[in-house]
């Protein structure tokens, strides 16, 4: 550690005589390629200073439109100035910036997106807009308000707010591009780490980042590079301390291998003199799972490499929806089931219902229970054989049930079991197989597929990946439109789902 604040005291006291100037460094030659002068003297724009713009901007606009519409509906009237109007304005207001708040609507991800930030405010608008009538409904307070006034105080203050994100988000996304709300980062490091961080940084994009350097902070050594990545490379930790010193640089982002602990902090330690902030990249194995959240466990940040889906009050959710659909669906749809098997005795001999083993939630065996459609003699419990069109062993009535999926009915009964949902990934049975090879053995992650219940209906199936996957690109598909729905749940995506079911579940598909 010596060696660093060594340098340090050296580098301290010959700033005090003859500090570096910018332009000096940026011309240098020594350097080879010039670190932009630009980007070394632009500092960036503060993104909460464009959040706290909008945050103003919504409450002048409901505010605004407010008091524009009294003056216009109200006040030309025969009535004078009656101080409620301006009380519910304000009021107003203040609410929906409060319900704003709650929705996220000031977030960095709704002041960068086009629709985002819109659709929360203007839903933040609506919510707070719908909670003043219901309170004035309740006291009896109504009737002393203009309805004419009210609608166009609420059509007018979304009209606007939609109108202001818009040109806002344009604005701002052409500001992104140019790199006005980037900080400009050095990067210490020219290592296999600092390697696969820049290349991760120039993949993803991030509008708070403008590279601006590499620091070799390796001492003693011939230098090996004058350019990384398209970026210069800064010889030495203490001409990185100067332009620190004179203030071309925000960010600092240690990019150094975990492994060399001591080299880290001694680093840190220099680096903690400075008025920049400074992060410490993760390691090669962090990188690749660098969209993972980040939790702590006792004051130590750990990455959530994979979390449990759907739990919590999420999975009180998804049970009670599928109980209430299943009991209502049995119950509209009996009828229905019985016309099935009588339909399915008279058509071949055999018994009405089919049980297949297959893969549930946990990666568990359960029995799905289906309408038999095949000859009862060429049943198979496995599913060794995918059915391929014009399959020989499926009935005439087993062609239609198949094509429509009414086979599947009885599979309600596995969901009042606890076994299956309404929606989730299609179960497989347990020795499918895609060109010859069993499914788990296809695909990386097949098994993940079983981190949650499965279902009648899926993203997958209403995306067209439904019926026979005989190949490698079918199955892939697949998985990888279930562990889509798996890692985007809601209740609302279920019920999308199950609409878009009952457009496309008589469409010709891949069902046999």
């Amino acid at each position: 550690m010596r060696g660093y604040f060594w340098r340090s005291w050296i580098w301290g006291q010959a700033v005090g005589m003859s500090a570096i100037d910018l332009d000096d460094f940026a011309n240098a030659e020594t350097d080879q390629v010039a670190v932009d002068r630009q980007s070394l003297r632009r500092k960036p724009i503060p993104r909460m200073l464009i959040s706290e713009c909008l945050r103003l901007y919504d409450a002048t606009a409901v505010a605004a439109t407010g008091s524009i519409a009294y003056a216009l509906y109200v006040l030309p009237g025969p009535r004078t100035l009656d101080n409620r109007y301006p009380g519910a304005i304000a009021l107003g207001a203040l609410v929906a910036a409060i319900v704003a708040q709650l929705l996220s609507a000031y977030r960095m991800e709704s002041v960068f997106s086009r629709s985002l930030g819109a659709q929360r405010a203007v839903a933040a608008w609506s919510i707070s807009f719908g909670l003043f009538v219901t309170v004035a409904f309740g006291l009896k307070l109504s009737e002393f308000y203009s309805r004419v006034w009210a609608g166009s105080w609420l059509l007018s203050a979304a009209a606007l707010m939609l109108f202001g994100r818009y040109f806002l988000s344009f604005m701002t996304l052409r500001w992104a591009r140019q790199g006005r709300f980037a900080f400009r980062t050095l990067i210490v490091g020219v290592g296999e780490q600092a390697d696969a961080l820049a290349a991760h940084i120039a993949e993803r994009g991030d509008v708070r980042t403008r590279i601006v350097a590499f620091v070799d902070d390796r001492s003693g050594q011939p230098r090996r590079r004058r350019t990384f990545h398209g970026h210069p490379v800064i010889p030495g930790v203490d001409r990185m301390m100067a332009l620190i010193r004179e203030n071309a640089a925000d960010e600092i982002i240690i990019a150094l291998p975990w492994s060399q602990a001591r080299r880290v902090q001694e680093l840190t330690m220099l680096l903690a003199t400075t008025p920049v902030r400074i992060r410490l990249a993760p390691d090669l194995a962090g990188l690749r799972f660098a969209d993972r959240r980040v939790t702590m466990r006792a004051g130590v940040p750990m990455l959530t490499l994979f979390d449990r889906p759907i739990s919590g009050w999420s999975h009180v959710f998804k049970l009670i929806e599928d109980r209430l659909i299943a009991l209502a669906a049995l119950a509209f749809l009996a009828p229905l089931l019985l016309l099935i098997a009588l339909a399915i005795k008279l058509d071949s001999p055999g018994p009405v219902l089919f049980r297949q083993r297959r893969f549930g939630f946990n990666d568990r065996l359960i029995e799905v229970w289906k309408f038999r459609t095949m000859h009862s003699k060429c049943t198979d419990a496995n599913a060794a054989l995918q059915t391929t069109r014009n399959d020989p062993r499926v009935t005439r009535l087993g062609r239609f049930l198949r094509k429509s999926s009414l086979d599947e009915l009885p599979q309600l009964f596995n969901i009042l079991k606890g076994e299956m949902s309404i929606v989730g990934p299609r179960p497989h049975a347990v020795a499918t197989k895609a060109e010859g090879r069993l499914f788990q053995d296809v695909v990386d992650r097949y098994a993940a597929r079983h981190r949650v219940k499965p279902g009648i209906t899926g993203w997958a199936q209403v995306n067209g990946w439904r019926g026979e996957t005989d190949t490698i690109d079918k199955i892939q598909k697949r998985v990888e439109f279930d562990l889509y729905y798996i890692d985007n749940w809601s209740v609302w995506f279920d019920l999308y789902i199950i609409l878009r079911t009952f457009i496309v579940i008589f469409r010709a598909t891949g069902a046999y």
